[in-house]
């Protein structure tokens, strides 16, 4: 009998799956929903951006980093590149762009008030259907709204 958890259309253990998990997880990643964002992890999971030098373990740490990267950053914008996926992990690359207003992103490095554009490649591991870590490859830079470096 196929396994399907938190609404997800796939069966549990298929790319399809994982695909719809990161999917639903970065709809979710915001402040309106982020009870629900964390309905998508395990109990256990692992958080990390290398860049920064974090990492946070566990649901109770990973939310209060996010509500501290919401209070950080308005103007959020995602313009998704690709994405491949395996039924255990998902690879995700896009442009995030930002106005960084506060301290909530831990180890900035940029400051303040400065309008970010950012490269950001995720891997995430898949485990039982949920997200049991997500490693975020941080690439920043100023956004000087030229657009024929986009693609950059």
């Amino acid at each position: 009998m196929a396994e399907h958890i938190l609404g997800s259309p796939h069966e549990v253990g298929t790319v399809e799956h994982a695909q719809w998990l990161v999917d639903r997880h970065i709809q979710e990643e915001n402040p309106l929903h982020i009870e629900q964002a964390m309905r998508l992890y395990t109990e256990d999971v692992i958080w990390e951006v290398p860049g920064r030098r974090l990492t946070y373990r566990g649901k109770d740490q990973v939310k209060a980093n996010y509500l501290r990267i919401f209070d950080a950053a308005e103007d959020i914008s995602f313009e998704p590149i690709e994405r491949f996926a395996t039924p255990e992990r998902v690879v995700d690359d896009m442009w995030v762009r930002f106005k960084l207003i506060g301290p909530g992103f831990e180890n900035a490095p940029m400051p303040y008030g400065t309008r970010v554009r950012m490269r950001l490649v995720h891997n995430f591991h898949i485990t039982d259907g949920l997200i049991s870590r997500e490693i975020g490859y941080e690439m920043w830079m100023a956004d000087d709204g030229d657009p024929t470096d986009a693609n950059l």
